[in-house]
């Protein structure tokens, strides 16, 4: 039997190499040897501690890799091959429970976020649940997406973030041709949503970022799509709006990070009856100036959003092969070692210069 290297964190600030049997796979399972694995906020909130975690796990869930065994099942019902390149979704799919029928299979009652993928513990199974590492078993209820031909892995790492910024930033509130969108927050979802609204046609997208260090991010907005790209601390969004479309946002999507006073501000720039998208987790923080009678009065249709699906995934992947500007975005590598690991997601949870895009690759 053979063995995987994994990074194993085994305490928060604590990853630490193990080498891991790697099982047969099971009837309806196969094995994926990991090519490249995205991080994003999550991963650097588990390292610090600032999230709850089963530990010890293999982090890691934004990965790419190709199918190195399989059983004919777990072909058969993917209609894949070994050899094939593929990306994997971070939630399992049992497809029978009444979340899974309706589509919202992040949901699933049989798996949901417990065992979902770089969130599992080292006792579930094989251990073999995070991309950092050089393999990662697939179940029976893993779903995966083929990798477009000729799209490099450490590229197809952002279907992960893009694929957010698709539903979270067009599918979810409905954008159409020629609405008004303005994105909170240029991190790489911010951007995702960006280009995502850019591909949908929307006429008029405003960007939004705070302080010194948005910058560059903000000028990436300009190049993914956005109309207009501000520092919130030097001009005024809302003024902005008021005079280039001569009114406020059809849809606001706010995906920043730790910053409470973006949610307030996403109610100013959305006009009357229109959509504000709440997306992804930025923790427990006071809303000083919240008045809920603003929701209240302007009419307004309030989402949230936590995950992405299926169909967000494909879509990202497909709109990565085709739009070579999202191949461009700045981004840092490691490979498996606990030491550099370590530094990057240090720097990712508040480093001066955090990188846009990081990526382990095994």
């Amino acid at each position: 039997m053979s063995t995987a290297t994994a990074l194993v964190l085994e305490a928060p600030g604590r990853l630490v190499a193990h080498e891991i049997e790697v099982p047969e796979p099971l009837p309806g399972e196969a094995l994926l040897r990991v090519e490249a694995c995205g991080l994003c906020g999550t991963d650097h909130e588990m390292f610090t501690g600032a999230m709850p975690a089963a530990l010890p796990l293999v982090p890691g869930h934004e990965v790419i890799g190709t199918i190195e065994a399989a059983t004919p099942e777990f072909l058969s019902v993917r209609s894949l091959a070994e050899g094939d390149r593929v990306a994997l979704e971070v939630f399992q799919r049992c497809g029978d429970c009444g979340p899974c029928r309706s589509g919202a299979y992040p949901l699933c009652r049989r798996h949901g976020l417990r065992d979902s993928y770089g969130n599992s513990p080292l006792s579930s199974g094989a251990g073999l649940w995070g991309g950092y590492a050089t393999h990662v078993v697939l179940t029976t209820d893993a779903v995966v997406h083929r990798v477009p031909a000729g799209l490099d892995p450490v590229h197809a790492t952002l279907f992960n973030p893009l694929g957010a910024g698709i539903r979270w930033g067009v599918t979810l509130p409905g954008v159409r041709e020629g609405d008004v969108v303005a994105v909170l927050g240029p991190g790489l979802r911010g951007l995702g949503a960006v280009a995502a609204a850019s591909a949908a046609k929307a006429g008029f997208i405003l960007l939004t970022g705070a302080g010194g260090r948005d910058a560059d991010r903000l000028e990436l907005g300009r190049l993914l799509g956005a109309t207009e790209a501000v520092d919130v601390t030097q001009a005024d969004p809302r003024a902005l709006l008021k005079e280039r479309v001569g009114g406020l946002a059809d849809v606001v999507v706010d995906v920043t990070a730790a910053a409470p006073a973006a949610f307030v501000q996403a109610l100013d720039l959305v006009r009357p009856g229109g959509t504000v998208v709440v997306a992804g987790t930025r923790g427990a923080h006071p809303l000083r100036e919240f008045n809920p009678d603003r929701i209240v009065l302007k009419e307004l249709r309030l989402l949230g959003a936590r995950g992405v699906d299926g169909a967000a995934y494909s879509a990202a992947l497909d709109l990565l092969a085709a739009d070579q500007r999202l191949r461009t975005l700045p981004r840092r590598t490691v490979g498996l070692d606990p030491e550099a690991l370590s530094e990057l997601l240090t720097t990712m949870a508040g480093g001066d210069a955090p990188p846009l895009h990081a990526v382990v690759v095994p």
